[in-house]
């Protein structure tokens, strides 16, 4: 059968759509696309909802218009903006022995609930990076092992509510009901990066238009997340107040001589701000200048991220860069120079059926792994927004949506533990069981006494 899919990608600058078609056999067809510029947007999060629901319905309906086809749900990013990260453990008695989905969502379940999340934040993500079998550590896949006790360790990602729900009331605006929400750096690591780079530790940075996403891998699992607002806007700012010439010149002039290999004397003529009647000449040097010390603070802040994560040390296949922002000439070089994690590559978008030449560029790498993610393309077990426990073998459930809105006035325990304990109570004997199970023991002990003497 398969089914339609539909993935929005709502970023600082552009609103991607994208309508895929996946097939049971896991294989992923592009049959729609639309982008549309953000409105109502700063730095990845809603900031006026009517402006930014007339930019995501325009950037859908483009996209229905080429696929020739109508999706009611869409899944969708969020900014790593206003999230904070914590980890937490939990642990669980394996009665039967073997190691069963069940044990494996209570574990988590237990973890997460261990987490102790402030009543304002929502949870994005529980991605587990460590299982534990009775003493054995960093099991890949504990399901069906034999073991008395299992431990996880899981990194958990979460979000203001108010951010959830703004964001929801937006894509809602425009005829959209959402089914999951994904963060955008961690769309953005599925679609670059391969299981080697995982296994190895890689970290993969995002540099969009006005934010740049750090994400790191260690062992198949996102262990690290930062976030960082600054992009390539701010280049373009930085040229409009240095050259003195309007935003949208000075974004001409960062896209057609923006470089970081070398200076150039060569001289270009702009027009004055606010008098586009009159000109002047500006040396390239200066435009290189530029540039290249906003990138380099750019990417100096990024490598104190990755010093500050303690994870520097696990990074054994280097950096990944991604975004808008990579496309600079010389990046990569300076990136090297500043990093010092081992190698660091320039990465696109993973190559899928109907991907149009649009939509190759690293800009859109967050908005096609949202559409591998609807293809179970994550890691093998989290626990989405939904609460729902997650892996990567699982059959897709459609038609789900996010609800924020309904919030437990007292803490609950989750579901399995609840089940678990109910089970307990019920397998407890009542008062009268009780009383005959002592005079049944009573008679037997008197009998018993009788025949010994």
């Amino acid at each position: 059968m398969g089914k339609t899919v539909l993935a929005i990608d709502i970023g600082s600058t552009k609103i991607c759509a994208i309508i895929a078609r996946i097939e049971d056999s896991g294989s992923i067809a592009i049959i729609g696309a639309g982008v549309n510029k953000a409105q109502g947007l700063k730095r990845g999060t809603i900031t006026n909802i009517e402006l930014a629901s007339r930019s995501i319905k325009q950037a859908v309906n483009n996209a229905k218009r080429v696929a020739a086809t109508d999706v009611k749900s869409a899944i969708v990013s969020i900014s790593g903006s206003y999230t904070k990260s914590l980890n937490s453990t939990g642990i669980v008695n394996i009665q039967n022995k073997e190691i069963s989905f069940k044990e494996i969502e209570r574990v988590m379940q237990t973890s997460l609930y261990n987490a102790n999340i402030p009543n304002e934040y929502e949870v994005l993500h529980a991605l587990p990076y460590n299982f534990k079998v009775d003493e054995q550590d960093y099991i890949e896949d504990p399901l069906g092992m034999n073991a008395s006790r299992l431990e996880v360790e899981t990194h958990i990602i979460t979000t203001q509510k108010s951010n959830l729900n703004n964001l929801k009331k937006a894509v809602q605006g425009a005829d959209i009901e959402v089914e999951n929400i994904i963060l955008g750096g961690y769309a953005s690591s599925i679609s670059t990066i391969n299981d080697d780079e995982k296994e190895l530790g890689v970290a993969v940075i995002d540099m969009g238009g006005n934010t740049s996403n750090l994400t790191i891998h260690s062992g198949s699992a996102i262990r690290y997340n930062e976030f960082l607002g600054v992009g390539s806007n701010h280049i373009t700012n930085d040229l409009s107040m240095a050259l003195h010439t309007p935003l949208s010149v000075a974004d001409s002039v960062k896209i057609d001589f923006g470089s970081l290999l070398s200076p150039n004397n060569d001289l270009i003529e702009l027009p004055l701000i606010g008098d586009d009647s009159n000109t002047h000449e500006v040396s390239l040097e200066v435009v290189y200048n530029v540039v290249y010390a906003r990138v380099e603070e750019t990417l100096m802040i990024l490598a104190q991220f990755i010093e500050n994560s303690g994870l520097k040390d696990k990074l054994g296949a280097g950096i990944v860069l991604t975004g808008g922002l990579s496309k600079i000439p010389g990046i990569r070089e300076l990136a090297v120079a500043t990093f010092d994690s081992g190698p660091v590559r320039l990465a696109k978008p993973k190559v899928m059926e109907g991907l149009f030449d649009d939509l190759k560029g690293p800009e859109f790498a967050s908005a096609i792994g949202l559409v591998m993610y609807s293809c179970s393309n994550y890691t093998p077990y989290e626990i989405d927004v939904n609460k729902h426990v997650r892996h990567s073998n699982e059959i897709p459930v459609e038609n789900s949506s996010v609800d924020f809105l309904s919030e437990p006035e007292i803490p609950v325990a989750p579901l399995s533990i609840r089940k678990e304990k109910e089970e307990e109570l019920v397998k407890l004997p009542s008062k009268k069981e009780k009383k005959s199970d002592e005079a049944s023991s009573i008679s037997k002990f008197w009998n018993w006494a009788t025949q010994l003497f």
